[in-house]
């Protein structure tokens, strides 16, 4: 025994190293991808833009669509200052003269198919309330006007709209002031304007009492539109993380052969997925950054906005940068469970074992389910958004996850053809899956888009009513309330002599009573009074002859109605005309030899009764509280004769309200809705357009050497380009055929849920053929990189 062994320490048992933490373990693994994708030479940074592209154009679209609620506050909020303070629930009142008052009176017009909206406005006193967006209000004769308004008052093709508002333009309306930068809006000053004339006093404007609510089978809507649009986007995102999969799969094999196992292998594989979409949300948020800069001046269908207004909520942002890298390694992960990657290579999809079927099955099922659940909708329920959004991502996502299993099944059983169909069919045989998510994202968009149209459909007469009106009779009418003794005859002749009218029918219109007390809860006697030559009467009743001083009462089929008219309408008997408020009543006498005639039907669809008498029998100008209303016909091949009429309206009544006789009346929420939906679905199908040009570039650069071989062997290129077609196209069909089959089961399902008929069954047609569309368009767009590609340097490697 030594010294040194007296030193020594005893020997005890020895402790196991302790174990690495999972998470530490995790966390070198990925960085170790996030290596490998930032520093994998050419190849590598290749794969990782195209993730990054695909991924940025799909965040860039959810940024949107996070903006969205932040927009539309936005507008409202614009929308609401501008708009008069109610001071009441009645339509009708007024505020009392003060300084800061105005008279004002709405100018609206149209020109050339665009809705130009305005005011005309006359101060009270010398502090006169302004409405958002101006500075002082417009003198006599000169006008404020909208960006984009100017902008056309400045075009050379308006002469006869400068001809129909001719004021000086002084001022522009601010951002303030506007909904949109394309709105057309103007405030013109006038010194005529009196509220005999039509003037409204207004006391400030902010308050514009409460909205209409919305009906529950609009909010229906606006779901499925929400749920429509956006499944496309989340579905992209999920199939760019997998660009460049096999070139991934190799590398990793490669890592097989130094030392790593499976898990590691896959947690490398999402690291480098991880860094791609990280990138892609940097890319994206540069794309939606630079395109807000340039919203204001895109207008699709008659919808813009201002670039402060696309501002995502910080809460959706949040919730985008967190789903989207955790969606790419999510579906990395589970991408490689159907890859053996082993030291020597990788085996993809092997025969023993292939797709399985039935659980694919159960999400369109749980999502029909979950519709059940919910129950059935009607236009006085509360609308639970849950149950229909829910429903309609697992049908959708089901319809996703069921095309691959049909795109394989459908092509291991083609077989033979020509030349080019062979290379597509053994091409897709391999290697469908590819082919099937670059396809995944078009059958989801018109899955959802013919269900909507169904839906949108179905619900089509609740929110189109007919009016009853005769557009083959007369195209416009106007209402003024200017009367004088010769109104009607001098309206009937300035639009007569207006280029391009064929017919006007004009008369002077107010409201006869019994005279007389009446108790609270009684309903005084009170029929119509119309005043216009023989000629115009002759088109509101059923006249045999006629001259001026003729009197007329006219009974309505209704033999009730009739009955109601004749307590007015007694011949020889006083009726009494109501000033409300702006000076005594008239009274007049009706004549004891007025005529009993039968009401005719108007333009308008109204069957006109009541007294109806020519200019000779009455001075129109001491009848208070009556207008002037015109009904004008025109020939509609003469150019701008629409225009003309406008400006014959503004010339004899700038404050004349001009409508449209039109048959349909469509329900302005239900417009906006779908308004939204076209412009969403354009963005969608462009984005879905670049997905399967970007996925289409990728399938050829990882065939590069196979296309080099090919043409090597004598392969004509007329022939790898139909191999190209074809490859796009079968998948293509498939697809459109599941989205049509399971749009139509979701369209079936929705108008049960609303209790509407389906009454569209072939609306999914125009979307095939959009869809169809989409791959000569991708096809087209390929070719000159297939001509690249298939060069014989391709057979070169290092």
């Amino acid at each position: 025994m030594t010294l040194l062994d007296q030193k020594r320490p005893p020997a005890g048992p020895a402790h196991p190293p302790e174990p690495p933490s999972r998470t530490a373990s995790w966390l070198r693994d990925l960085a170790l991808g996030i290596r490998f994708a930032a520093g994998g030479g050419r190849e590598g940074w290749i794969r990782t833009l195209l993730t990054a592209v695909g991924v940025g154009l799909g965040a860039a679209l959810l940024l949107v669509a996070a903006s969205v609620p932040h927009m539309l506050d936005e507008r409202s909020a614009r929308s609401h200052a501008r708009s008069e303070t109610k001071i009441s629930q009645s339509p009708d009142a007024q505020a009392k003269k003060s300084d800061s008052t105005v008279l004002r009176i709405e100018a609206s017009t149209e020109y050339h198919g665009h809705t130009i909206t305005g005011y005309l406005m006359r101060a009270d006193g010398t502090h006169p309330v302004l409405p958002p967006g101006i500075d002082a209000l417009p003198a006599p004769g000169e006008m404020v006007v909208s960006p984009a308004f100017g902008d056309l008052l400045d075009s050379p093709d308006s002469e006869l709209l400068r001809q129909r508002l001719p004021y000086k333009v002084t001022g522009t309306i601010a951002q303030a002031g506007l909904r949109s930068p394309g709105e057309l809006w103007f405030y013109a000053g006038s010194d005529t304007l009196t509220p005999a004339t039509g003037g409204h006093r207004i006391a400030g404007y902010g308050k514009p009492g409460p909205a209409d609510p919305m009906s529950p089978m609009l909010i229906v809507l606006i779901i499925m539109v929400c749920v429509v649009l956006l499944a496309p986007v989340a579905i992209f995102i999920a199939t760019a993380v997998r660009f460049g999969g096999d070139r991934r799969d190799r590398r990793l094999a490669a890592l097989r052969l130094v030392g790593t196992d499976i898990r590691m292998t896959r947690r490398i594989a999402a690291g480098e997925a991880l860094f791609g979409a990280a990138l892609g949300l940097l890319v994206g948020l540069a794309l939606f950054l630079t395109g807000r800069q340039f919203v204001g001046y895109i207008e699709v269908w008659d919808a813009s906005a201002f670039p402060s207004d696309l501002t995502p909520d910080a809460r959706l942002c949040v919730l985008i940068a967190l789903a989207v890298p955790f969606t790419a390694v999510l579906v990395t992960l589970a991408a490689m469970r159907s890859v053996v990657i082993e030291p020597l290579g990788v085996v993809r999809n092997g025969r023993d074992r292939g797709r399985r079927l039935w659980w694919r099955l159960l999400l369109p099922v749980a999502g029909l389910a979950v519709f059940g659940l919910g129950g059935r909708i009607d236009e006085y329920s509360v609308v639970n958004p849950y149950p229909i959004a829910g429903g309609a991502v697992l049908i959708l996502v089901g319809l996703a996850l069921l095309l691959p299993w049909l795109v394989e099944a459908c092509v291991g059983r083609l077989r033979g053809g020509p030349v080019p169909w062979q290379l597509a069919t053994r091409r897709l045989q391999l290697s469908s899956g590819a082919a099937s998510r670059a396809v995944s994202g078009v059958t989801v968009a018109v899955a959802g888009a013919v269900a909507l149209q169904m839906l949108f459909a179905a619900m089509n007469d609740d929110f189109n009513k007919l009016t009853g009106q005769d557009p083959s009779r007369a195209q416009f009418y106007s209402h003024s309330e200017i009367v004088r003794g010769d109104a009607a005859l001098h309206t009937i002749k300035e639009f007569r002599a207006t280029k391009g009218v064929i017919q006007v029918i004009g008369t002077i219109e107010a409201y006869a009573t019994k005279p007389g007390k009446y108790a609270a809860d009684d309903i005084q006697p009170t029929t119509s009074f119309t005043v216009g030559d023989c000629a115009t009467l002759r088109e509101l009743a059923r006249i045999t002859s006629c001259r001026d001083g003729d009197t007329f009462v006219a009974h309505p089929k209704d033999k009730e109605q009739a009955g109601w008219v004749d307590r007015t309408a007694r011949k020889g008997k006083v009726v009494e005309f109501d000033s409300y408020g702006r000076g005594k009543p008239l009274h007049w006498t009706l004549p004891a030899d007025s005529r009993t005639v039968e009401g005719r039907t108007d333009p308008l669809g109204e069957e006109h009764s009541g007294i109806l008498v020519t200019p000779g029998a009455i001075d129109a100008r001491t009848l208070p509280s009556a207008e002037t209303v015109a009904q004008i016909r025109i020939d509609e091949n003469v150019p701008d004769a629409a225009e003309y009429v406008r400006n014959t309206a503004a010339r004899i009544d700038p404050g004349m309200r001009l409508g449209t006789v039109t048959s349909l009346e469509r329900d302005r929420q239900y417009e906006s809705v779908q308004t939204g939906l076209q412009v969403g679905a354009t963005a969608t199908l462009l984005l879905i357009a670049v997905s399967m040009l970007v996925s289409q570039l990728e399938q050829l650069r990882e065939r590069k050497r196979l296309l080099s071989v090919l043409v090597a062997f004598g392969t004509r290129r007329v022939t790898l380009g139909w191999s190209v077609l074809w490859q796009t196209a079968i998948p293509v069909v498939i697809g459109l055929a599941v989205a049509v089959a399971g749009g139509l089961a979701l369209g079936a399902t929705l108008c049960w849920m609303v209790g509407k008929e389906v009454t569209g069954w072939w609306l999914f047609l125009p979307l095939a053929g959009a869809g169809a569309s989409l791959i000569l368009l991708v096809t087209l767009l390929s070719l000159p990189v297939l001509w690249r590609l298939m060069r014989p340097d391709g057979l070169r490697s290092e």
